[in-house]
């Protein structure tokens, strides 16, 4: 197994609107990309499961073939901003994609 975060290049997370956050997992070459499409590892059930939220929850999920990259937009549970949001931005949520396992 190897972790996800030893195949992607970039791994992120940001905010995509007040209701929204948007994730993008991008891949050096089409190789490592299609590897981990392959493996079933990420799909939007399997990213639902990750955070613990209903795949209702997942507005989006793109494998983007032109840019080696598979993005998805989760709604957030209350807008960013409001009181309880510990993350306005949005940009710490990456963090259980980068120990996701993906078969040799």
């Amino acid at each position: 197994m190897t972790r996800l975060s030893e195949l992607a290049s970039t791994i992120r997370s940001k905010n995509a609107g007040v209701n929204q956050i948007t994730f993008d997992i991008i891949f050096p070459d089409r190789e490592r990309y299609r590897r981990v499409l392959a493996s079933g590892a990420i799909t939007r059930e399997r990213i639902a499961a990750l955070y613990r939220i209903p795949p209702s929850r997942i507005s989006e999920f793109v494998a983007f073939d032109p840019a080696n990259a598979i993005k998805f937009t989760i709604y957030r549970a209350r807008p960013s901003g409001s009181p309880g949001d510990w993350d306005i931005l949005g940009c710490q949520q990456y963090g259980p994609l980068l120990e996701i396992e993906i078969p040799d």
